[in-house]
Protein backbone atom coordinates (compact mmCIF):
# COMPACT_ATOMS: atom_id res chain seq x y z
CA UNK A 1 0.00 0.00 0.00
CA UNK A 2 2.97 2.26 0.45
CA UNK A 3 4.00 1.96 -2.87
CA UNK A 4 0.35 3.36 -3.95
CA UNK A 5 0.70 6.12 -1.51
CA UNK A 6 3.91 6.88 -3.43
CA UNK A 7 2.24 6.87 -6.64
CA UNK A 8 -0.34 8.97 -5.48
CA UNK A 9 1.97 11.82 -4.00
CA UNK A 10 4.58 11.63 -6.77
CA UNK A 11 2.55 12.46 -9.71
CA UNK A 12 4.68 13.97 -12.33
CA UNK A 13 3.70 17.33 -13.62
CA UNK A 14 4.42 18.86 -17.04
CA UNK A 15 6.95 21.90 -17.48
CA UNK A 16 5.73 24.27 -20.17
CA UNK A 17 3.54 22.32 -22.53
CA UNK A 18 1.82 23.14 -25.60
CA UNK A 19 -1.60 22.07 -26.29
CA UNK A 20 -2.00 20.01 -29.12
CA UNK A 21 -4.63 19.66 -31.68
CA UNK A 22 -5.95 16.94 -30.41
CA UNK A 23 -7.61 16.14 -27.03
CA UNK A 24 -8.54 13.30 -25.07
CA UNK A 25 -12.18 11.95 -25.47
CA UNK A 26 -14.83 11.96 -22.87
CA UNK A 27 -15.17 7.91 -23.19
CA UNK A 28 -14.76 6.11 -19.53
CA UNK A 29 -11.69 3.51 -20.88
CA UNK A 30 -8.95 4.95 -23.59
CA UNK A 31 -5.91 3.56 -24.85
CA UNK A 32 -4.23 6.30 -26.03
CA UNK A 33 -1.42 4.92 -28.31
CA UNK A 34 1.56 5.91 -31.04
CA UNK A 35 5.15 5.66 -31.14
CA UNK A 36 7.75 6.96 -28.68
CA UNK A 37 8.12 10.44 -28.24
CA UNK A 38 5.17 11.50 -29.65
CA UNK A 39 3.86 13.27 -26.63
CA UNK A 40 1.53 10.97 -24.86
CA UNK A 41 2.40 11.62 -21.80
CA UNK A 42 2.55 15.08 -21.66
CA UNK A 43 -0.91 15.17 -23.47
CA UNK A 44 -2.48 13.21 -20.62
CA UNK A 45 -0.86 15.05 -17.49
CA UNK A 46 -2.09 17.81 -18.96
CA UNK A 47 -5.43 16.11 -19.15
CA UNK A 48 -5.48 14.76 -15.55
CA UNK A 49 -3.77 18.52 -13.75
CA UNK A 50 -6.82 19.77 -12.77
CA UNK A 51 -8.08 16.39 -11.43
CA UNK A 52 -5.04 15.62 -9.19
CA UNK A 53 -7.00 14.86 -6.10
CA UNK A 54 -8.83 12.12 -7.68
CA UNK A 55 -6.39 10.82 -10.04
CA UNK A 56 -3.99 7.96 -9.68
CA UNK A 57 -1.18 8.08 -11.78
CA UNK A 58 1.54 4.76 -12.56
CA UNK A 59 4.19 4.60 -14.77
CA UNK A 60 4.84 1.12 -15.59
CA UNK A 61 8.26 1.41 -15.85
CA UNK A 62 9.00 3.40 -12.66
CA UNK A 63 12.02 1.50 -10.79
CA UNK A 64 9.17 0.81 -8.08
CA UNK A 65 7.92 -1.99 -10.40
CA UNK A 66 10.93 -3.90 -11.09
CA UNK A 67 10.93 -5.95 -8.06
CA UNK A 68 7.38 -5.38 -6.92
CA UNK A 69 4.41 -6.08 -8.71
CA UNK A 70 1.22 -4.35 -8.17
CA UNK A 71 -1.47 -5.86 -6.83
CA UNK A 72 -5.29 -5.73 -7.93
CA UNK A 73 -6.96 -6.25 -4.71
CA UNK A 74 -4.61 -4.14 -2.89
CA UNK A 75 -5.04 -1.37 -5.86
CA UNK A 76 -8.68 -1.79 -6.06
CA UNK A 77 -9.45 -0.91 -2.31
CA UNK A 78 -6.98 2.08 -2.49
CA UNK A 79 -8.95 3.29 -5.17
CA UNK A 80 -12.19 2.93 -3.33
CA UNK A 81 -10.50 4.29 -0.07
CA UNK A 82 -9.54 7.19 -1.44
CA UNK A 83 -12.20 8.15 -4.36
CA UNK A 84 -10.13 7.87 -7.30
CA UNK A 85 -12.18 8.59 -10.43
CA UNK A 86 -9.52 8.40 -12.97
CA UNK A 87 -6.73 5.84 -12.82
CA UNK A 88 -3.49 6.22 -15.19
CA UNK A 89 -1.50 3.39 -16.30
CA UNK A 90 1.05 4.83 -18.30
CA UNK A 91 3.87 2.94 -20.46
CA UNK A 92 1.51 0.20 -20.19
CA UNK A 93 2.65 -3.38 -22.29
CA UNK A 94 -0.12 -5.96 -23.27
CA UNK A 95 -0.59 -8.39 -20.17
CA UNK A 96 1.28 -6.07 -17.54
CA UNK A 97 -2.16 -6.62 -15.81
CA UNK A 98 -4.59 -10.14 -15.98
CA UNK A 99 -7.60 -7.28 -15.75
CA UNK A 100 -8.29 -3.69 -14.68
CA UNK A 101 -9.58 -2.41 -11.75
CA UNK A 102 -13.18 -1.57 -11.66
CA UNK A 103 -13.22 3.14 -11.85
CA UNK A 104 -14.79 6.06 -13.57
CA UNK A 105 -12.21 6.40 -15.96
CA UNK A 106 -9.35 4.56 -17.10
CA UNK A 107 -6.98 5.89 -19.09
CA UNK A 108 -4.22 3.23 -20.71
CA UNK A 109 -0.92 4.64 -22.41
CA UNK A 110 0.99 2.42 -24.39
CA UNK A 111 2.99 2.47 -27.72
CA UNK A 112 1.03 -0.05 -29.55
CA UNK A 113 -2.84 -0.37 -29.47
CA UNK A 114 -3.74 -2.68 -27.51
CA UNK A 115 -6.70 -5.57 -28.43
CA UNK A 116 -9.16 -5.07 -25.52
CA UNK A 117 -12.53 -4.60 -26.82
CA UNK A 118 -13.78 -2.59 -23.94
CA UNK A 119 -10.78 0.34 -24.77
CA UNK A 120 -11.59 3.17 -27.20
CA UNK A 121 -8.52 3.47 -29.22
CA UNK A 122 -6.99 6.67 -29.72
CA UNK A 123 -3.91 6.84 -32.07
CA UNK A 124 -1.29 10.03 -31.08
CA UNK A 125 1.08 10.89 -33.86
CA UNK A 126 4.29 13.34 -33.69
CA UNK A 127 3.55 17.44 -34.45
CA UNK A 128 2.35 17.83 -37.78
CA UNK A 129 3.61 21.31 -39.35
CA UNK A 130 0.81 23.24 -37.79
CA UNK A 131 1.12 21.65 -34.35
CA UNK A 132 4.88 22.65 -34.62
CA UNK A 133 4.51 26.06 -35.68
CA UNK A 134 2.58 26.30 -31.96
CA UNK A 135 5.56 25.89 -30.64
CA UNK A 136 7.39 28.41 -32.47
CA UNK A 137 7.32 32.21 -32.04
CA UNK A 138 9.01 33.42 -35.54
CA UNK A 139 8.06 33.99 -38.77
CA UNK A 140 6.76 31.07 -40.63
CA UNK A 141 9.58 30.65 -43.06
CA UNK A 142 12.04 30.43 -40.08
CA UNK A 143 9.03 28.27 -38.76
CA UNK A 144 9.90 26.38 -42.02
CA UNK A 145 13.50 26.13 -41.31
CA UNK A 146 13.27 25.14 -38.09
CA UNK A 147 10.85 22.58 -38.38
CA UNK A 148 13.53 20.63 -40.80
CA UNK A 149 15.84 20.65 -38.83
CA UNK A 150 14.09 19.76 -35.49
CA UNK A 151 11.32 16.94 -37.15
CA UNK A 152 8.52 15.92 -35.81
CA UNK A 153 9.37 14.93 -32.08
CA UNK A 154 7.60 17.61 -28.80
CA UNK A 155 10.70 17.65 -26.75
CA UNK A 156 12.64 19.27 -30.07
CA UNK A 157 10.53 21.87 -30.52
CA UNK A 158 10.75 25.32 -29.63
CA UNK A 159 13.91 26.18 -30.84
CA UNK A 160 16.66 23.88 -28.58
CA UNK A 161 19.96 25.44 -28.81
CA UNK A 162 21.16 21.50 -27.86
CA UNK A 163 19.04 19.76 -29.96
CA UNK A 164 21.73 17.19 -31.31
CA UNK A 165 22.17 16.58 -27.23
CA UNK A 166 18.36 16.23 -26.84
CA UNK A 167 18.14 13.84 -29.88
CA UNK A 168 21.15 11.51 -28.89
CA UNK A 169 19.74 11.19 -25.21
CA UNK A 170 16.01 10.15 -26.74
CA UNK A 171 17.81 7.72 -29.35
CA UNK A 172 20.00 6.21 -26.25
CA UNK A 173 17.25 5.56 -23.64
CA UNK A 174 14.08 5.47 -25.67
CA UNK A 175 15.30 2.19 -27.76
CA UNK A 176 17.35 -1.04 -26.40
CA UNK A 177 21.15 -2.09 -27.68
CA UNK A 178 19.51 -3.88 -30.97
CA UNK A 179 16.90 -1.47 -31.61
CA UNK A 180 19.51 1.13 -32.21
CA UNK A 181 21.93 -1.22 -34.64
CA UNK A 182 18.47 -1.93 -36.49
CA UNK A 183 17.53 1.59 -36.78
CA UNK A 184 20.78 2.49 -38.18
CA UNK A 185 20.45 0.26 -40.66
CA UNK A 186 16.95 0.99 -41.71
CA UNK A 187 18.05 4.55 -41.75
CA UNK A 188 20.75 3.80 -44.10
CA UNK A 189 17.87 2.53 -46.48
CA UNK A 190 15.39 5.31 -45.56
CA UNK A 191 12.95 6.10 -48.69
CA UNK A 192 14.49 2.76 -50.52
CA UNK A 193 12.10 -0.22 -51.70
CA UNK A 194 12.71 -3.17 -49.25
CA UNK A 195 11.28 -6.51 -48.06
CA UNK A 196 11.75 -7.78 -44.64
CA UNK A 197 13.92 -10.53 -45.90
CA UNK A 198 16.63 -7.66 -47.10
CA UNK A 199 16.39 -5.54 -44.22
CA UNK A 200 17.61 -8.75 -42.35
CA UNK A 201 20.48 -9.54 -44.70
CA UNK A 202 21.51 -6.16 -44.25
CA UNK A 203 21.46 -5.98 -40.55
CA UNK A 204 23.15 -9.54 -40.12
CA UNK A 205 25.88 -8.42 -42.26
CA UNK A 206 26.50 -5.64 -39.85
CA UNK A 207 25.62 -7.40 -36.29
CA UNK A 208 24.71 -10.19 -34.88
CA UNK A 209 20.85 -10.81 -34.71
CA UNK A 210 18.55 -13.54 -35.45
CA UNK A 211 15.94 -13.83 -38.38
CA UNK A 212 13.18 -14.69 -35.77
CA UNK A 213 14.11 -11.99 -33.52
CA UNK A 214 14.36 -9.22 -36.44
CA UNK A 215 10.80 -9.98 -38.11
CA UNK A 216 9.41 -9.92 -35.04
CA UNK A 217 11.01 -6.21 -34.42
CA UNK A 218 10.22 -5.15 -37.93
CA UNK A 219 6.50 -5.84 -37.26
CA UNK A 220 6.23 -4.11 -33.74
CA UNK A 221 8.27 -1.16 -35.43
CA UNK A 222 5.03 -1.08 -38.14
CA UNK A 223 2.34 -1.21 -35.04
CA UNK A 224 3.90 1.17 -33.18
CA UNK A 225 4.55 3.54 -35.98
CA UNK A 226 8.09 4.10 -36.23
CA UNK A 227 8.50 2.93 -39.48
CA UNK A 228 6.21 2.68 -42.51
CA UNK A 229 5.98 0.24 -45.96
CA UNK A 230 4.16 2.24 -48.42
CA UNK A 231 2.86 -0.19 -51.92
CA UNK A 232 4.15 1.65 -54.93
CA UNK A 233 1.30 1.49 -57.64
CA UNK A 234 4.08 1.39 -60.43
CA UNK A 235 6.36 -0.99 -59.56
CA UNK A 236 5.50 -4.53 -57.58
CA UNK A 237 9.28 -5.51 -55.83
CA UNK A 238 9.37 -4.43 -52.71
CA UNK A 239 7.76 -1.39 -50.28
CA UNK A 240 9.07 2.13 -50.18
CA UNK A 241 10.41 2.07 -46.38
CA UNK A 242 10.24 5.11 -44.60
CA UNK A 243 10.99 5.99 -40.89
CA UNK A 244 8.57 7.96 -38.60
CA UNK A 245 11.05 11.35 -38.42
CA UNK A 246 13.08 12.99 -40.83
CA UNK A 247 15.25 15.00 -38.51
CA UNK A 248 15.65 11.74 -36.60
CA UNK A 249 16.51 9.66 -39.46
CA UNK A 250 19.25 12.60 -40.77
CA UNK A 251 20.70 12.68 -37.07
CA UNK A 252 21.32 8.59 -37.72
CA UNK A 253 22.30 9.21 -40.93
CA UNK A 254 25.79 11.01 -43.04
CA UNK A 255 24.62 13.17 -45.58
CA UNK A 256 21.12 12.33 -45.98
CA UNK A 257 20.49 15.06 -49.51
CA UNK A 258 17.31 17.77 -48.40
CA UNK A 259 15.09 16.25 -51.62
CA UNK A 260 15.25 13.21 -49.29
CA UNK A 261 13.83 15.08 -46.23
CA UNK A 262 11.25 17.06 -48.33
CA UNK A 263 9.98 13.62 -49.55
CA UNK A 264 9.10 11.81 -46.27
CA UNK A 265 8.11 15.40 -44.99
CA UNK A 266 5.24 15.08 -47.35
CA UNK A 267 4.51 11.27 -46.91
CA UNK A 268 4.45 11.30 -43.21
CA UNK A 269 2.03 14.64 -43.58
CA UNK A 270 -0.15 12.83 -45.39
CA UNK A 271 -0.48 9.99 -43.15
CA UNK A 272 -0.81 11.68 -40.18
CA UNK A 273 -3.94 13.03 -42.08
CA UNK A 274 -5.16 9.79 -42.79
CA UNK A 275 -4.99 10.09 -46.19
CA UNK A 276 -3.89 6.51 -47.85
CA UNK A 277 -1.24 6.91 -50.14
CA UNK A 278 0.98 4.96 -52.68
CA UNK A 279 3.98 5.38 -54.74
CA UNK A 280 4.21 6.28 -57.76
CA UNK A 281 7.70 5.26 -58.41
CA UNK A 282 9.65 7.66 -58.02
CA UNK A 283 6.83 10.00 -59.39
CA UNK A 284 5.30 10.71 -56.57
CA UNK A 285 2.95 9.92 -53.77
CA UNK A 286 -1.13 8.86 -55.10
CA UNK A 287 -4.00 9.40 -52.75
CA UNK A 288 -6.94 6.95 -52.61
CA UNK A 289 -8.63 9.89 -54.09
CA UNK A 290 -6.14 9.70 -58.13
CA UNK A 291 -4.76 12.98 -56.67
CA UNK A 292 -0.45 12.73 -57.75
CA UNK A 293 1.55 14.78 -55.13
CA UNK A 294 4.79 15.51 -56.19
CA UNK A 295 7.55 16.66 -54.68
CA UNK A 296 9.59 19.27 -56.05
CA UNK A 297 11.17 21.62 -53.39
CA UNK A 298 13.05 24.30 -55.65
CA UNK A 299 11.57 23.43 -59.21
CA UNK A 300 10.55 26.22 -61.49
CA UNK A 301 7.08 26.35 -63.71
CA UNK A 302 9.04 25.87 -66.96
CA UNK A 303 10.66 22.50 -66.19
CA UNK A 304 7.84 21.29 -64.06
CA UNK A 305 6.15 21.92 -67.45
CA UNK A 306 8.46 19.85 -69.21
CA UNK A 307 8.55 17.09 -67.48
CA UNK A 308 4.29 16.79 -66.83
CA UNK A 309 4.44 16.47 -70.97
CA UNK A 310 7.00 14.06 -70.91
CA UNK A 311 5.28 11.79 -68.17
CA UNK A 312 1.34 13.02 -69.61
CA UNK A 313 0.73 9.18 -70.75
CA UNK A 314 1.57 8.07 -67.81
CA UNK A 315 -0.74 10.05 -65.53
CA UNK A 316 -3.11 9.42 -67.85
CA UNK A 317 -2.44 5.72 -67.76
CA UNK A 318 -2.91 5.38 -63.87
CA UNK A 319 -6.10 7.67 -64.08
CA UNK A 320 -4.87 10.19 -62.50
CA UNK A 321 -7.37 13.20 -61.71
CA UNK A 322 -5.18 15.95 -60.06
CA UNK A 323 -1.20 16.59 -59.99
CA UNK A 324 0.04 19.10 -56.60
CA UNK A 325 3.55 20.08 -56.39
CA UNK A 326 4.68 20.84 -53.13
CA UNK A 327 7.49 23.55 -53.00
CA UNK A 328 9.02 25.35 -50.65
CA UNK A 329 7.97 28.77 -52.04
CA UNK A 330 6.87 28.40 -55.90
CA UNK A 331 3.23 28.67 -56.58
CA UNK A 332 2.08 28.33 -59.99
CA UNK A 333 -0.72 26.96 -61.97
CA UNK A 334 -1.14 25.17 -64.90
CA UNK A 335 -3.37 22.62 -67.09
CA UNK A 336 -2.19 19.87 -69.91
CA UNK A 337 -5.38 18.86 -71.28
CA UNK A 338 -7.70 18.69 -68.60
CA UNK A 339 -6.00 17.53 -66.38
CA UNK A 340 -4.53 20.36 -63.73
CA UNK A 341 -1.17 20.78 -61.97
CA UNK A 342 -0.78 23.14 -59.23
CA UNK A 343 1.97 24.10 -57.19
CA UNK A 344 1.71 25.20 -53.89
CA UNK A 345 4.37 26.16 -50.98
CA UNK A 346 4.81 23.00 -48.19
CA UNK A 347 3.79 25.62 -44.92
CA UNK A 348 0.62 26.22 -46.88
CA UNK A 349 -0.48 22.90 -48.70
CA UNK A 350 0.47 20.66 -45.44
CA UNK A 351 -2.20 23.01 -43.38
CA UNK A 352 -4.70 22.26 -46.36
CA UNK A 353 -4.37 18.93 -46.15
CA UNK A 354 -5.19 19.25 -42.23
CA UNK A 355 -8.74 17.21 -41.18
Amino acid sequence: MDLLEHFKNQQPKNSNFISRKYSLPNSNNINLYGVRGAGKTSLVLDYIEDEVESTLYIDMDTPHLILNSLNLIDLQYFINKNHIKILVLDHYKENDLPYFPSIDKLIIVSRIKLEYSNLQSEKLFPLDYEEFLAFETSHTQRGFNHFLRSGTLPLLAGGHKNSFQIMKTFFQSAFSSNEQKLLLILSQHHTKHLTTHQIYTFAKDNFKVSKDWLYKTIKEFQNEGLIYFINDNYQKSGKKMLLFDFAFTKFLTVGQPFIMQFDTMIALTLIKHHIKIETLGIHGYLTDKMELIIPAPFESEDSLWIKSQNKFALYKKHGITSVTIVTVTNSYEYNIEKLNFEAIPFDEWSILHNE
